[in-house]
């Protein structure tokens, strides 16, 4: 029998992390001493009507001898008034011993189930894996292949992308640069002056052969400045002197005579 045809759908356990519940009466009232009677009521589809704290209930008995009975049961696990509470469900097997089985957590009178470490991991994974998917299916419907080209992106078919392409190309083309206004070439001068103030510029200083050096320069040009005048003014207080040429020591001439030298006859 094919229970789609006869209008029947096959009965499908509900996930419990995927459903929530509150009541709108309590949430007002709702403080640490009575969350645990909003947790047990009976339109609560999170609570076990087998658990020990029914049977206690039922008895009118503390929930203190939750601690001596074994079985499942509820206790109230973190409170954060007036907007958090945090309710474990375990398994207890002695006074000092109890398996956690699961953790409710009412957020603003709302009852959720919080997901186990094994949920949260299979849930990231298949997040993941769907995007990864997702991203590859959508990057081999831009690629191209041509026999003599080889592989290509042809991103013309989605708008989006096409149009990015645009503005980043826009955008890359450089930028007229603007000139300084007189405010800013004043306060810019102003602050290298405060700078120069303040940390004044060293003065270079002569080691001691440079020094040496220009003081042996200095001594040169005085001595040539003084030997010049002194010419000069030798030549100047002696004007009548007059060079003599030396004397023949061959007899050509005698030395202090006025006589001219001999006459030179001619061969005939």
């Amino acid at each position: 029998m094919n229970p789609g045809r006869l209008g029947l759908t096959p009965m499908v356990q509900e996930n419990p992390l995927w459903i929530s519940w509150h009541d709108s009466n309590w949430i007002p009232l709702l403080n640490p001493a009575n969350v645990m009677d909003y947790f047990s009521e009976k339109s609560n589809p999170f609570y076990d009507r087998t658990c020990n704290n029914e049977i206690v209930r039922m008895q009118r008995q503390s929930l203190e001898l939750l601690n001596n009975m074994t079985g499942v049961e509820y206790i109230p696990l973190h409170v954060q008034d007036p907007i958090l509470y945090v309710i474990r469900k375990q398994h207890r097997h002695s006074p000092t011993e109890a398996t956690p089985m699961a953790d409710y957590y009412i957020i603003a009178g709302t009852v959720y189930q919080a997901p186990d470490l094994a949920n949260v991991f299979n849930s990231r994974i298949l997040s993941t894996v769907h995007h990864l998917q997702t991203a590859f299916d959508e990057a081999s419907s831009y690629s191209r292949y041509h026999p003599s080209k080889g592989y290509s992106w042809d991103f013309s078919s989605n708008k989006a992308i096409a149009e990015k392409t645009k503005s980043q190309t826009k955008k890359e083309a450089p930028v007229k640069e603007e000139p300084s206004s007189i405010f800013q070439r004043q306060r810019v001068d102003m602050l290298l002056g405060d700078l120069l103030r303040k940390f004044p510029l060293p003065l270079p200083q002569m080691t001691n052969n440079s020094a040496n050096a220009n003081a042996s320069d200095m001594n040169s040009t005085s001595n040539n400045h003084t030997g010049a005048t002194g010419e000069s003014d030798h030549s100047g207080s002696d004007h009548t002197m007059i060079k003599q040429e030396p004397v023949d020591p061959s007899g050509g001439g005698r030395s202090g005579s006025n006589e001219p030298p001999p006459e030179k006859k001619m061969k005939i």
